[in-house]
């Protein structure tokens, strides 16, 4: 008898107590043991056999062969509910099958667009407008072909009646295509300003539809929103930000408004003093890395300063950026 200890776990799995592992031990050195003295836990792991035709004689079995025992009935019953496991799952695939088919084609309030499917939905959205679209466009001026394409869709929405607004970043009031075409749709009543902070791509169609990029990459992905909430939560976002920018207005005869100079080279250092190198200022603002250093090297002449830490000593020290930079 095992008196030590327990022989077995909570769960029934037998146990080695310590007089059986002397016991075993011995039974080992000698060659056998007498099954009256044997401690129950080294005949229940299977440990120690009666040998047939010898009475009560024990003989010691090796652990892995013991070991085999045990499991055996164990690793039968894992196998079997791993194929009743198996047989589940396949009878569900042709129902799991059904249900992406159709959840591919219904048309759920949030769908992801992928490459070629982007232009296509947007296109057919802006189309349908009625009321109002307002845009979102960061990364400074616009491609020529992109205005070529967006000059007639826009001036047909304005004959249609459809409000437009639009933002831009400041970079935009130096990008002379951009600003021909800011005038010409301006001209039909749309409304554009520029804000000179870092913003995301947003179309927000008729209060109901909005289109947003979903990755770094807009040409990659976006997400097609129909559920009203969310619409209205970007709608939200959006009007935020469109009272806090500037808008574009023209004198004759000159397309580069005076805000540009001094508040993006204000944007500029304040970025720079912040840690930004001059490739993430860039991408944040919507204009070339040449630009950003044009911009800070007159900023550095202008303050007197001889390294660019020093000018963010300088900038720090006199607090440049408290007050609008009408000498920048």
């Amino acid at each position: 008898m095992c008196v030590s200890q327990d022989t077995s776990t909570e769960k029934g799995t037998p146990q080695l107590c310590d007089r059986g592992v002397e016991f075993y031990r011995t039974a080992l050195a000698e060659g056998g043991a007498t099954a009256g003295q044997a401690p129950e836990c080294l005949l229940s792991m299977g440990l120690l056999r009666a040998l047939p035709g010898v009475g009560q004689r024990l003989a010691p079995v090796p652990p892995d062969l013991a070991v085999t025992g045990l499991t055996r009935p164990l690793e039968l019953a894992v196998l079997a509910h791993q194929e009743q496991l198996a047989e589940l799952r396949t009878a569900f695939t042709a129902a799991e099958h059904a249900y992406q088919d159709v959840m591919r084609q219904a048309q759920l309030p949030i769908r992801l667009l992928a490459g070629e499917e982007i232009n296509p939905a947007l296109e057919k959205a802006v189309a349908a407008c009625t009321e109002e679209l307002r845009t979102a466009q960061p990364g400074g001026g616009r491609g020529a072909d992109q205005l070529a394409d967006a000059l007639p869709r826009d001036l047909a929405l304005a004959e249609r009646g459809v409000r437009q607004r639009t933002l831009y970043q400041h970079t935009v009031r130096s990008h002379g295509p951009t600003l021909a075409y800011i005038e010409q749709v301006s001209a039909r009543g749309a409304q554009v300003r520029t804000l000179n902070e870092v913003f995301d791509r947003v179309i927000i169609c008729d209060r109901s539809t909005a289109f947003v990029p979903a990755g770094a990459d807009r040409e990659a992905a976006a997400m097609l929103i129909q559920f009203p909430p969310l619409v209205e939560y970007l709608l939200k976002i959006y009007q935020l930000m469109w009272e806090r920018a500037e808008p574009v207005t023209y004198l004759e005869g000159h397309h580069r408004p005076q805000l540009l100079t001094d508040r993006t080279r204000q944007n500029v250092l304040r970025l720079m003093v912040n840690g930004f190198t001059d490739e993430a200022i860039a991408s944040r603002l919507g204009m070339s890395t040449r630009t950003v250093s044009s911009h800070i090297q007159k900023a550095s002449e202008l303050l007197g300063s001889r390294s660019r830490g020093h000018l963010g000593y300088i900038i720090a020290r006199e607090g440049v950026l408290d007050e609008p930079l009408d000498d920048l």
